[in-house]
């Protein structure tokens, strides 16, 4: 059984992670919010697709963060859909929006275990 696969909430945590750092790492360059950030942060998935797909057909899976690679083109995908919808945001407020994307990752890896308590609840009263 692949550990990775069975946790999607790992999974968007890394998304929202990664979506995170193109934020940040735009805001601090000074880059505000646009529609060529927009486009280029969509194109910036392109390479890391194919990269994380050809990461996780390799050797490497034996490690678990092989499987990080291949959901993180999702990042910027994510982050061009946030700046999409704040597009008159200046660099200092992508930046603040990546550190809310990256809160909303974190809560949602610290929840992990209220998901399953909840999951477990459900599961058990159905029955």
């Amino acid at each position: 059984m692949d550990r990775w696969r069975d946790e999607p909430e790992i999974r968007a945590t890394v998304v929202a992670l990664a979506a995170a750092a193109v934020l940040v790492a735009a805001g601090t360059a000074g880059v505000g919010a646009s529609s060529l950030f927009v486009v280029g942060a969509a194109l910036l998935a392109v390479p890391l697709w194919p990269l994380g797909t050809a990461l996780v057909d390799t050797a490497w899976q034996r490690v678990d963060p092989h499987a990080f690679a291949a959901d993180l083109w999702l990042g910027p995908v994510v982050a061009a859909l946030v700046v999409a919808a704040f597009l008159d945001a200046t660099p200092d407020e992508v930046q603040a929006l990546g550190g809310l994307v990256g809160l909303v990752g974190m809560a949602n890896y610290f929840l992990r275990p209220v998901y399953r308590l909840l999951y477990g609840l459900v599961r058990r009263l159905s029955a």
